[in-house]
C-alpha cells in the first residue's frame, strides 16, 4: 500500500504543475464500429467527460450513457452480464479493487500502447503490474467557510476540527447562524464516509494488520465517533438527509458558514450561478481539518477514472477506450477547468481547486484499496444514525459496526 498510497499523492500534486506537453488529437475520434455504453455518477465534471466521449458517435459507432447516483449499485450487474451492460464503468479508487476480484475489468496495457499516448504516467492506475484504470481526476472532502461570517466573530480559519467546533460556537453565540456546520451524514455510503475520514484522521488501522480483521471499537474510534456528535450539536436537526446535494443548497441559501463538502462542489458553489455575489465571492476553501493532534487531516484522498468490461468483445472494447480519450481531452479540459481538480495536461488550477491540493499537501492518505474496505465502509454507514441521534453509547455504535462487518464479510468470504 506504501507505493500505492505515494503514487497517489503525487498524481494529485502533479495536477497542479501539468503544462502543455504534445497530446494525441482525437478529431473524428477513428472510431470504424463498436458499441459504447458508459456508466457514470451525476455531477458536473463527469457530464463534460461523458459529452466529450459522446462527439465519437456516428459512422456505425453508437454511444449511450447512464448517469446515475445509484452507479456503484450497477457496477457489478451490470458488467456481469455477457454481453456486458456497460462497455465503460467511471469510477473510483473504493470500486477498482472488488471489481478485479470479480474479474469484470480487463488490462488496459494493449489499448494504452495503441490510443494512449497522450496520458500522463500518474493517470496509469498498474495493480500487479497490468494498467486496469485511467485517472482522469483527483477529489478529496474538505473544508468550506464563508470568510465574512468568520471575520464578524474574530475567528481564524479553522486547522483542526476542534477549532471548527469553537468557529461553530461563536457564530451560534453571536446569533448570525442557529446551525452553521453540515457535512453529509445521511445514512449510508455518505455517513459511512463521513467515519472513514474521521477515523483516517486518528492514524489507527481500520484492521488487524495483514487481515480482514476488523479493529476500530478502540480510542481512536470512540474519539471519531464524539466528534461527529459534536459537530451535529450545530448543524440542522435533520442532519441525517443531508447528501452532497441537500448540503451544496444550503451553502448557496446563505444557510451555512462551515461545511465539509466535496471538492468537486467547489467549482459550481463558487460560480455566478445559484447563490449571490455575498456568498460566492466570500466562499473559501481549505484543507480537510486535522482531529486534534493527529498526524493526517480527517480526510481520503479519492481518483476517478475509467475502466473497460472484461465482457465486451474486442471492437466495443477499442470503441469504448478511444472515445474515453476524447472523453479526457486535453481541449475537454480546458473547456472545464474549473469543474474540478483534472489530472490531465493542460489543466490549470484554480481557487476552486485549493481545498483538494491543500489536503493532499498536509498529508491525507488515500482511501483504502482493500477488497473488504467497501465492506466496513456499508456497516459504518448503516449502524451510526442511533449514535448520532444520542440513543446509544460510542462504544456501543463500535461494536455494532463491528458486528455488522463481520456478518458480512463471512458472507463475503473475507473471514471464516
Amino acid at each position: 500500500m506504501g507505493e500505492k498510497m505515494f503514487q497517489f499523492k503525487s498524481m494529485v500534486a502533479s495536477a497542479a504543475i501539468l503544462v502543455g506537453s504534445a497530446t494525441v488529437s482525437y478529431a473524428g475520434c477513428g472510431i470504424s464500429g463498436g458499441n459504447v455504453s458508459i456508466l457514470a455518477n451525476d455531477f458536473p465534471a463527469l457530464h463534460a467527460v461523458v459529452s466529450a466521449a459522446e462527439s465519437c458517435a456516428g459512422d456505425g459507432v453508437t454511444i449511450s450513457k447512464n448517469h446515475t447516483k445509484e452507479h456503484n449499485s450497477l457496477q457489478v450487474p451490470g458488467l456481469t452480464a455477457n454481453p456486458a451492460e456497460y462497455s465503460v464503468v467511471v469510477l473510483a479508487n473504493s470500486s477498482l479493487v472488488p471489481l478485479m476480484g470479480e474479474g469484470l475489468v480487463r488490462p488496459l496495457d494493449d489499448l494504452v500502447a495503441k490510443h494512449g499516448g497522450s496520458l500522463q504516467k500518474h493517470q496509469l492506475v498498474t495493480i500487479d503490474g497490468k494498467i486496469m484504470a485511467i485517472a482522469f481526476m483527483a477529489n478529496a472532502q474538505h473544508l468550506f467557510y464563508r470568510s465574512d461570517i468568520l471575520a464578524k466573530v474574530g475567528v481564524e480559519a479553522p486547522t483542526t476540527y476542534e477549532e471548527v467546533l469553537a468557529a461553530a460556537k461563536a457564530i451560534k453565540s453571536a446569533g448570525l447562524m442557529d446551525h452553521p456546520f453540515a457535512f453529509n451524514t445521511a445514512p449510508g455510503w455518505n455517513l459511512g464516509e463521513e467515519f472513514v475520514n474521521m477515523y483516517m484522521g486518528t492514524g489507527a488501522d481500520f484492521f488487524k494488520p495483514g487481515t480482514a480483521e476488523v479493529s476500530v471499537n478502540n480510542e481512536h474510534g470512540i474519539a471519531t465517533l464524539n466528534m461527529m456528535k459534536a459537530l451535529t450539536e450545530y448543524s440542522n436537526p435533520d442532519f441525517l438527509t443531508f447528501n452532497s446535494d441537500a448540503t451544496q443548497a444550503l451553502w448557496e441559501a446563505g444557510d451555512l458558514a462551515l461545511a465539509n463538502f466535496w471538492g468537486t462542489r467547489a467549482g459550481p458553489i463558487m460560480d455566478a450561478e445559484g447563490s449571490t455575489e455575498e456568498i460566492t465571492s466570500n466562499t473559501v476553501v481549505a484543507s480537510a481539518p486535522f482531529l486534534g493532534d493527529g498526524p493526517r487531516p480527517s480526510s481520503t484522498l479519492w481518483w476517478d477514472g475509467f475502466s473497460i468490461a472484461s465482457n465486451v468483445a474486442g471492437e466495443a472494447a477499442e470503441a469504448s477506450f478511444i472515445a474515453m480519450m476524447n472523453g479526457i481531452s486535453r481541449e475537454m479540459v480546458m473547456a472545464n477547468n474549473d469543474l474540478t481538480v483534472w489530472l490531465i495536461d493542460g489543466y490549470k488550477p484554480s481557487a476552486a481547486s485549493a481545498g483538494v491540493t491543500a489536503t493532499a499537501a498536509n498529508g491525507a492518505a488515500p482511501y483504502p484499496m482493500l477488497p473488504f474496505m467497501g465492506t466496513l465502509h456499508g456497516a459504518a454507514g448503516a449502524e451510526l444514525a442511533e449514535f448520532l441521534q444520542g440513543s446509544e453509547s460510542a462504544e456501543q455504535a463500535l461494536a455494532d459496526i463491528e458486528a455488522a462487518y463481520n456478518a458480512a464479510a463471512k458472507e463475503k468470504g473475507f473471514l471464516d
